[in-house]
């Protein structure tokens, strides 16, 4: 690991004493601290006012069981959690995540991030995150109801559009946003469509919001590219995952004249040389929630399905990790590098380890992170909350001109204070000062928060 400033260190050491056992919070905090030292040493008032240490400390953790009944008369009990992380510049705003592996330190990881994401848009939205160990996989609708409808009868006391606005993540799509939000109604007795983001377009949803987290990592990779001189013009692309980020992320690179050779799920992965079938992976994995291998298997002979090994392996000119956290490890980075790979940008949230991330920097690969590279699925939720707030409905065009205006924002927002800060053409050090300043100036001007 980078070394940490000496102001900075007494901070991280008292983050790992007070949150013993979170690993990837741990990590998530490291990683933007080592970017901190050239801010406190120009700003020493942040330092001075303890404002990152009040940032590392969320306003409020919520933990609560989450009873249900299965199909069969079962009762089950879940955890489920909301950390609100950060509200300086507005209400808490982040996903909720319905997997096993979900604790609290994998939630306040998600949620830390959120607070320098949400910032980066330059949109008036602060930083939680929050879900279950529930797994939808496998449950009927009428479970996945059930489980959602427990889930926020204990939750709504705490959402808002003006105090908490929950989205969608991993294992939460339409069908439990639209579960959710019916419940909040139904106790509530309100229609306050700003209060959860990801509805269905007929009830208060927005367009492009399906597609915005993949759309704009592909967004923020063009500008890269531009960045650079070069476009997507016959550009190989690797895509790890084949959920909703990693589709609308294929989708956008054919737009822009690139090819995807290969995604994945946790089955394996599949290289298709001609480039992926978009519409063939959509009926596999949204309409028939199929495997992977079913992709190579109705393809044809010409794609290969890998159970075995690492999607890092293929060559390719760009790599886009879409999938989850800590998935690009060294040995991954160090194929990437072999191969030839001069672009990594992060879809997932924090799915480079940083040996892999500082391998790929030392390679001049240029390394993208995610809180800048993702966050068009959270600028567009804000968006779905503007026109929930003006009772407006956008067009798909000018919905989608707007996320590409907000991502090509954040791309020049992260060069231009990388080379403020001495260290230009690096996009983590940029992403990680222009977020941070932005909500520490917040919190400076609103008294000890």
């Amino acid at each position: 690991m980078s070394a940490l400033d000496q102001q900075l260190i007494p901070i991280f050491e008292e983050v790992l004493g007070r949150n013993p056992g979170e690993a990837e919070f741990h990590q998530a905090v490291r990683e933007v601290l080592e970017s901190l030292g050239p801010v406190v040493t120009k700003h020493p008032q942040y330092a001075d006012s303890a404002v990152i240490r009040r940032l590392c400390e969320p306003e409020r953790q919520i933990i609560f069981r989450v009873p249900w009944v299965t199909d069969s008369g079962k009762i089950e009990v879940n955890r489920g959690f909301r950390v609100e992380f950060n509200s300086a510049l507005g209400p808490f705003k982040g996903g909720l995540r319905f997997h096993p592996s979900v604790n609290l330190g994998i939630v306040k990881f998600l949620g830390f991030e959120q607070i320098f994401k949400n910032s980066l848009t330059g949109l008036p939205i602060g930083g939680g995150k929050g879900g279950s160990d529930f797994d939808p996989k496998g449950r009927s609708d009428a479970e996945v109801m059930r489980f959602c409808q427990s889930f926020m009868t204990e939750l709504y006391r705490h959402l808002g559009e003006y105090t908490d606005v929950p989205a969608g993540d991993i294992g939460v799509g339409g069908r439990e946003i639209g579960f959710m939000f019916g419940q909040y109604k139904r106790i509530t007795n309100r229609y306050e469509s700003g209060t959860l983001t990801g509805k269905g377009l007929s009830w208060g949803g927005s367009q492009v919001r399906t597609e915005a987290t993949g759309y704009g990592t592909v967004f923020f990779v063009d500008e890269m590219l531009k960045a650079a001189g070069d476009s997507f013009d016959g550009k190989r692309v690797v895509v790890s995952g084949s959920g909703n980020v990693a589709i609308y992320a294929i989708e956008k690179v054919h737009q822009l004249g690139g090819t995807v050779v290969a995604c994945s799920d946790s089955g394996g992965y599949v290289v298709d040389p001609a480039g992926i079938d978009l519409a063939l992976l959509k009926e596999i994995k949204n309409g028939q929630r199929g495997r992977i291998s079913e992709y190579a298997a109705r393809r044809g002979n010409d794609v290969a399905h890998v159970a075995d090994g690492s999607i890092w392996d293929v060559p390719c000119d760009i790599a886009l990790p879409c999938a989850t956290q800590n998935e690009l490890d060294l040995e991954g980075a160090g194929a990437l590098i072999s191969n030839g790979c001069r672009i990594v940008a992060e879809g997932a949230n924090m799915p480079t380890t940083p040996n892999a991330a500082r391998l790929l920097t030392e390679a001049a690969v240029r390394f993208a992170p995610a809180k800048a590279v993702n966050a068009g699925g959270v600028a567009t939720s804000a968006l779905e909350m503007q026109q929930n707030a003006s009772r407006d409905s956008w067009t798909f065009a000018h919905t989608e001109e707007r996320l590409a205006e907000i991502m090509r924002g954040i791309h020049d927002r992260c060069l231009e204070t990388a080379d403020e800060y001495g260290t230009p053409g690096s996009y983590v050090a940029g992403a990680n000062i222009a977020g941070f300043t932005r909500v520490a100036d917040a919190m400076l001007a609103l008294g000890v928060i």
